[in-house]
């Protein structure tokens, strides 16, 4: 069955980081950004709809957030959407944002991820960085994130003999890749050596197994893939997109190392694309640690269970390799505000695409996929995206 597909013709982006802006100088920012990326430009009356994926995070605008996002897009009377799937919270809003195009109830939809992080005592951000975990049997027993996933990094290394060091060539790698990123949180090359000697913060997860907390903002437009031609001779098409979810805490799951809601997800978003793996150019995963993106390559489907540790310690992860995971840095350098993941991953997969990424760009990218964790694999988001 054909159908209507969305395309994207804009996207923005701010600095990830430790930053003054607060959240309404963040959204404003990166939609304009977008705005001024479209090639032959977008009148603003153009946008019909908006979706806005925000945790919220410390509590700055728990209710009622979308309002903000049309004040600082100046798109006053159109319907806003917020998204919240904890980590995941953006790649929902573009798929949201999707099935809007895809139905044909809009021509053009902007859809942005938000999150303002560092203003906040530790304590507190220990606190909201919890609540996307469950809460009786998890946060309130005093499990943090770090322990959520040092848990299945554990399991992933009792089932499958998982050396450390390929923890470690995620850190190095992904680093390396943030180096040429100037929206990039870190800007500072590690070597294995430190990865592994780092302090240890959840055994066996250290130091640099860990993103950092982020402030910053990203933006997409999408338009129905007949009009895009008309703002840019480049539109990246979304081809395919899948999202699943999964029991919230650990204990409810049959297994700690097979995040079920990343294969479901994948397996959707490979069928309405109508493609396979061997297409795929590079990827954006969810590594808000380290071992998270040994189990993304794995649930996504390019590696065996347990098999994703060979593939990083062979290169074949890296720039220049066969597969490269996170040219932008990925969660772990690039940085994760919560919010704004999903929308970062989108937006590099459109720069990849359309040959602008400078220093880390993929050779010959044409087809992307992109993978967007809420919390410890309770929501997942796969979304495919091509210029051929």
């Amino acid at each position: 069955m054909t159908h209507r597909r969305a395309a994207v013709i804009g996207a923005g982006h701010t600095r990830f980081g430790v930053l003054p802006e607060g959240p309404r100088s963040l959204l404003r920012a990166s939609v304009d950004g977008a705005l001024t990326s479209v090639d032959r430009g977008l009148d603003r009356r153009e946008i019909g709809e908006a979706f806005l994926g925000t945790l919220g995070f410390s509590g700055w605008q728990l209710g009622n957030a979308s309002a903000i996002l049309a004040e600082e897009a100046r798109t006053p009377g159109i319907p806003v959407t917020r998204v919240e799937n904890a980590c995941a919270s953006s790649g929902f809003a573009l798929r949201a944002g999707i099935r809007a195009i895809e139905s044909g109830a809009r021509d053009v939809v902007l859809v942005c991820g938000l999150e303002k992080m560092t203003d906040s005592p530790s304590s507190r951000r220990r606190y909201w960085l919890g609540v996307s975990g469950d809460t009786e049997w998890e946060r309130m027993a005093g499990l943090t994130f770090a322990g959520v996933y040092g848990l299945m990094a554990s399991a992933h290394i009792r089932e499958h003999g998982t050396p450390l060091e390929a923890l470690a060539e995620v850190a190095v790698k992904n680093h390396e890749n943030a180096l040429k990123n100037p929206n990039a949180h870190f800007h500072k090359r590690i070597t294995r050596e430190e990865a592994l000697a780092a302090p240890l913060v959840a055994d066996p997860l250290r130091l640099f197994d860990c993103c950092p907390v982020s402030d910053g903002a990203a933006s997409v437009l999408l338009a129905g893939e007949e009009l895009a031609r008309r703002f840019t001779d480049t539109p990246v098409t979304v081809i395919g997109d899948g999202a699943a979810s999964d029991t919230l805490a650990l204990q409810n799951r049959a297994s700690l190392t097979r995040l079920a809601a990343t294969r479901r997800a994948a397996e959707e978003a490979f069928q309405r694309a109508g493609t396979d793996r061997n297409t795929v150019d590079f990827l954006e995963v969810h590594d808000c640690f380290t071992i998270a993106e040994l189990l993304a390559l794995e649930d996504l489907g390019f590696a065996d269970p347990g098999g994703a540790a060979q593939l990083e310690l062979s290169g074949v992860t890296r720039l220049g390799g066969d597969l490269p995971v996170n040219p932008d840095g990925g969660l772990k350098a690039k940085g994760h505000p919560i919010g704004a993941t999903g929308a970062s991953q989108a937006y590099e997969a459109f720069l990849q695409l359309r040959n602008a990424a400078g220093d880390r760009q993929v050779k010959g990218a044409v087809t992307a996929l992109t993978h967007n964790v809420g919390g410890s694999g309770a929501s997942a988001t796969v979304t495919l995206f091509s210029v051929r």
